[in-house]
């Protein structure tokens, strides 16, 4: 029934309650699971600094052309580098929890939901497993949710898990 299964992450917990549904269905019916996650490249904060009440910004622009730090927008590596970086450590990790099945990996750029359904569509997945928060209300609509754009634009299945409140730390 199911011979490729996708699962999109963004490494909180909410998608961590939903790998260990999609590896037992990737187990289930010996069907490759394709972890992936999204760069969003799109958002505004990429590079900008934030002045917080006690002076100062992050540190990720420095004061003078000429100064360089690790993290500093303008050091010899991008921003987008190290986000591709910490976003492949995510992947990665998730791989290390399914052992059991067989594993692709992919790390896409753009906006998220979007990525999702074209990797989905690209790649043939019979079902797409992701985790959600459970926000309802105000909360969801102000934050948005990939989860549940994918959910009111896919083709294929999608099963949602929610994080639980026995879930959270």
């Amino acid at each position: 029934m199911y011979e490729h299964i996708l699962f999109p992450t963004d490494g909180s917990d909410g998608a961590g309650a939903a790998l260990e549904h999609a590896k037992n269905i990737a187990e289930t019916h010996d069907a490759t699971l394709h972890v992936m996650t999204v760069l969003d490249t799109t958002s505004p904060h990429i590079g900008m600094t934030a002045a917080g009440p006690a002076a100062g910004s992050t540190g990720m622009i420095a004061e003078e052309p000429s100064m360089t730090e690790s993290g500093m927008v303008g050091e010899d590596h991008s921003v987008q580098a190290h986000l591709r970086e910490r976003s492949e450590a995510i992947v990665d990790a998730a791989v290390d929890e399914v052992d059991t099945v067989e594993t692709v990996t992919a790390v896409e750029s753009g906006v998220p939901h979007s990525a999702i359904l074209d990797y989905a569509d690209e790649n043939d997945i019979d079902l797409i497993v992701m985790g959600t928060h459970g926000r309802t209300g105000v909360g969801r609509y102000l934050l948005g949710s990939v989860t549940e754009k994918v959910v009111r634009t896919s083709d294929v299945p999608v099963l949602t898990v929610r994080l639980g409140d026995g879930d959270e730390d």
